[in-house]
């Protein structure tokens, strides 16, 4: 080869590198609505609206948004405990979506992320190359000013092709989290209500929390005077820190009472940069029936 002609290839090639790099680089875990308005008509970008129930998202939702009810992502076993649905029936409901693999995908909700991050949650275990999260969500969007609309989006539909690489650990049963439970680790975030973490004595359900679990309510991490978005960084990490939570390389597992608001917490940690998280889909209603599961009563998280 001449050595024009390997100046011309070589050449190319250094062209080629920073579209290639920009195609490669990941997606921001949080998007604001700066960046929404001015990626919503990107082709590549499939804006999921997953409102607290679909009359909401026929009232106003953002232009191009389509909807997906939080419904879709779980089914309920014979004995009422809620988990999320099968690999074939996501990946149905994604190419229904209009989501293919190529896809960036940026979710909201209008309930500080409860929806979004577990639509959220259930792609990064699939591995899915690029997905965000609306940062205070459709409330943010509304309080701006900023344009919404009430003419449904009808994605084209599409088949979903999953790679069998690039999915990410984050999810545990209940064999694993009592089997985390007997060996004192890692740590365990109970992200319900203080009442549901102390539990009732005089309940005749069992109630209480997973032993050696900390307490931290999910909505801990919502600035409601910012429009349901998350509080600042320093704020978020200072208040884990002081559950135990402060080292972002540590694992972290995850529940409430179905995995619902655990989900939102996930959404948190991953925001924060914890690698090591993973959600108990089951959670209390699901370890509370098994009476070999032990549960801890009061504020301090005691032992199995």
């Amino acid at each position: 080869m001449s050595r024009s002609l390997s100046f011309f290839f070589l050449s190319l090639y250094v062209l080629a590198l920073p579209a290639a790099a920009a195609a490669e680089s990941p997606a921001p875990i949080l998007v604001d609505t700066q960046w929404v308005a001015e990626h919503k008509d990107d082709p590549n970008v499939v804006l999921v609206d997953m409102a607290g129930d679909e009359v909401q998202y026929q009232r106003f939702h953002i232009p191009g948004a389509v909807y997906l009810p939080y419904g879709a992502l779980v089914q309920r076993r014979k004995d009422g405990v809620a988990l999320r649905v099968d690999d074939p029936t996501l990946t149905k409901v994604l190419g229904l979506t209009g989501i293919e693999r190529k896809s960036h995908v940026v979710i909201y909700d209008d309930m500080g992320g409860l929806h979004a991050g577990r639509l959220f949650w259930e792609l990064e275990r699939i591995g899915h190359p690029r997905v965000s999260v609306l940062d205070g969500g459709l409330v943010q969007w509304i309080l701006e000013g900023r344009k919404a609309v009430a003419e449904p989006a009808r994605p084209a539909r599409t088949k979903y092709l999953r790679e069998n690489t690039g999915g990410r650990s984050n999810d545990i049963d209940l064999a694993a989290v009592k089997k985390a439970v007997a060996a004192g680790a890692p740590l365990l975030l109970d992200v319900r209500s203080e009442a549901e973490y102390l539990g009732n004595p005089k309940s005749r359900q069992r109630s209480g929390h997973i032993p050696g679990a900390r307490w931290w309510s999910w909505d801990q991490a919502l600035d409601l005077k910012r429009g349901f978005r998350l509080r600042d960084d320093a704020a978020l990490q200072s208040s884990l820190a002081a559950r135990g939570a402060g080292k972002q390389d540590a694992p972290v597992i995850l529940y409430c009472n179905s995995g619902h608001r655990a989900a939102q917490t996930y959404l948190t940690l991953r925001h924060l940069g914890y690698e090591q998280v993973r959600l108990y889909d089951g959670s209390i209603a699901e370890y509370a029936r098994d009476k070999t599961a032990p549960l801890v009563l009061g504020r301090k998280p005691g032992k199995p």
